[in-house]
């Protein structure tokens, strides 16, 4: 069934064939870094399957802004706005709810998605060596009991929200503590 469908008229994002595009293009043998959303973008055009990330050609929203310019200070890298290059070099951008109605953030929290993703996260935690996971403001920060500490990366920090992101999330460097981590064990950077 499409997610269009299971909510009658209502517009869902992002559409279904890119729900699970998380999934294609990162998949679990080559997971190095994972970063937690909440859910999806709810603006037409903008969600593609990836966590804070829109399509090219779509203005970037306050909170991917905010971690664009938190990663040209830390490690100069390009303002993409489509963060599929991520993706493709092992960065999982993991919502925690996968879908979203027009104009509703949260809307379809609650409803099972919550259920499949922390699954996901306790099988990257408990079967891939050595991520970092980034958990950024208080919603992904509750994850973290399905993180085994002992052999992963645990990055935290404020939300990169307008709200918050002066309280903290500037001036992380999380981009370049992770790659350091993963120099050190031999598994390469991510070109960020």
């Amino acid at each position: 069934m499409r997610v269009e469908e299971s909510f009658g008229r209502t517009n869902c994002y992002p559409p279904t064939k890119d729900i699970l595009r998380v999934f294609e293009l990162t998949p679990l043998d080559r997971v190095r870094v994972v970063i937690l959303g909440q859910d999806p973008y709810h603006g037409p055009h903008q969600a593609n399957g990836l966590a804070f990330s829109v399509h090219s050609g779509q203005k970037a929203p306050p909170s991917l802004r905010n971690i664009l310019k938190e990663v040209w200070d830390d490690v100069g890298g390009m303002p993409w706005v489509d963060l599929t290059r991520w993706a493709e070099q092992g960065v999982f951008l993991l919502n925690t709810v996968l879908t979203v109605e027009e104009k509703k953030p949260g809307s379809h929290s609650g409803i099972g998605w919550e259920t499949f993703t922390d699954e996901v996260i306790l099988t990257i935690s408990n079967h891939q060596p050595h991520v970092v996971f980034m958990l950024w403001g208080n919603y992904a920060q509750k994850k973290e009991a399905l993180i085994d500490s002992s052999k992963h990366l645990i990055l935290k920090a404020p939300h990169p929200s307008p709200l918050s992101a002066y309280q903290g999330f500037f001036g992380c460097k999380h981009f370049s503590v992770a790659n350091d981590f993963l120099a050190k064990r031999g598994l390469g950077t991510v070109q960020w």
